[in-house]
């Protein structure tokens, strides 16, 4: 990952070309050619609902629908740096990869027919028939390329004109539609697929696959990985069988089948929190069900004890263990420091985080790292001298926030034992939860402490 997306380099435009003149052909033949297929096959199906009978015909919006070809070049030669060119390219050949895949895969037909048009915007509807055929639909290409246009350019372009991206690309996705190109299932199958190309290729957090080599991976990240790829597979039974409305329901069953790949190649950053405490655009579409469960389910099981703790007193500031927090939750603190990795946090001041998978013991290096971390970030807070709040939370404050926590306490010679830390913090918050596995691994950390100190 690249420090500074915004940095320039100069001539990166001419880069920008050399992609352009492989990525137009290779997208002009691969199409061609998914066409091509699906017209020799004797039957190909056709996925409408009933109320799609009455969206309009307007002529007029094959402008916004072409539109699209011109802004598809055009980003390849504004690029800031060869950084973003990359992935940038990597995400429009990715989405003709995997769009083309599923054109061959599961080859669909646009169902309705289309009245001949005259005149200026007849024109263009007549060249795009000589190119396209009524097949190629879902997930919609166009709308594919539309997620990643719509990313690249509300990123170059200045804040007050950035509604017209906005309002620009909401033109071009609506005429897809308006064309009579594509049906509407076509359209979210689109978005998910833009977004998956967004996720695989990140500007501002660790890609996807790239390793964590701190963490090694356990039976409780296999069963919970099977856990929840049992989610995906029963979302999924519904949507292939009844179809219809269920469709919806392949929905939840992306987002449960990634974060199942989460668990099972050990990876937090799947969920991609950026140093804001936010998720990326493709990471919120994509995990979208999977977060708004979790978050119901962080507030469920904390409904009895919602307060935050006050843990410790230092040279003036208050460091409180709790739940992750709301933005107005989060207003009353100086400081706060997340160790969620799948919930985004709303925060405006000073925030750091270490994201950790949910239900999974922290490892004894994760907590040295993670410790480390904490105090570089709460040391500036206590040499000020002056009363500060500071929360340190995961998604229920019983588990992971509460192993780092100790682990800090143990590395700053606050207490000499685990059982001493845990009997400070259960002081406070009864309530915490710790297994077996916890109190090995920040055994094990302790470990690594005498280690790290006798070098």
């Amino acid at each position: 990952m690249q420090n500074n997306i915004l940095d320039r380099q100069n001539g990166t435009w001419k880069w920008g070309l050399l992609c352009l003149v492989f990525l137009a052909p290779f997208f002009f033949l691969t199409y061609g050619f998914a066409n091509q297929y699906a017209s020799g096959l004797s039957h190909v199906p056709s996925i409408v609902f009933s109320w799609e009978h009455h969206i309009p015909l307007w002529a007029w919006t094959i402008v916004p629908y072409w539109s699209i070809d011109l802004f598809y070049g055009l980003s390849l030669l504004l690029c800031w740096n060869k950084f973003e060119l990359k992935q940038h390219s990597l995400r429009l050949f990715s989405a003709q990869l995997i769009s083309i895949s599923c054109f061959l895969i599961f080859p669909l037909k646009f169902s309705f027919e289309r009245a001949e048009l005259h005149g200026f915007f007849g024109i263009w509807f007549d060249v795009l028939m000589g190119f396209d055929k009524p097949f190629n639909q879902a997930p919609s290409l166009h709308i594919v390329l539309l997620v990643i246009l719509w990313d690249f350019y509300r990123r170059h372009i200045k804040p007050n004109y950035r509604w017209l991206v906005h309002v620009w690309s909401f033109l071009i996705g609506v005429s897809v539609l308006t064309t009579w190109q594509h049906h509407f299932i076509d359209i979210p199958l689109g978005l998910l697929v833009g977004a998956l190309c967004l996720w695989l290729f990140p500007l501002t957090v660790k890609a996807p696959y790239q390793k964590d080599g701190l963490q090694r991976i356990t039976g409780k990240h296999l069963k919970l990985a099977c856990f929840y790829l049992i989610g995906a597979l029963l979302c999924m039974t519904p949507a292939f069988l009844l179809k219809g409305a269920w469709l919806w329901m392949l929905y939840p069953a992306i987002s449960l089948f990634l974060v199942a790949l989460a668990y099972f190649f050990v990876r937090p950053h799947f969920f991609q929190k950026q140093e804001d405490g936010q998720m990326t655009v493709a990471a919120w579409l994509l995990f979208a069900p999977y977060s708004l469960v979790a978050w119901i389910n962080s507030r469920v099981w904390t409904y009895q004890h919602p307060e935050d703790s006050l843990i410790l007193q230092l040279n003036g500031v208050d460091l409180y263990l709790g739940r992750i927090p709301t933005t107005k939750h989060s207003k009353q603190y100086h400081a706060v420091f997340d160790c969620c990795a799948e919930l985004p946090a709303n925060n405006d001041h000073h925030y750091e985080k270490y994201s950790t998978l949910d239900l999974i013991p922290i490892q004894s290096a994760q907590l040295l790292e993670a410790a480390k971390k904490f105090d570089h970030f709460i040391q500036p807070l206590i040499q000020a001298n002056e009363p500060q709040k500071l929360l340190i939370f995961c998604a229920l404050g019983y588990s992971r926030s509460c192993s780092i926590l100790i682990a800090w306490l143990l590395q700053q010679g606050y207490v000499k034992t685990t059982t001493e830390a845990i009997s400070l913090i259960q002081k406070s918050r009864p309530w915490i939860v710790l297994s077996e596995t916890h109190i090995i691994e920040i055994n094990r950390f302790q470990a690594l402490l005498v280690k790290e100190e006798h070098q």
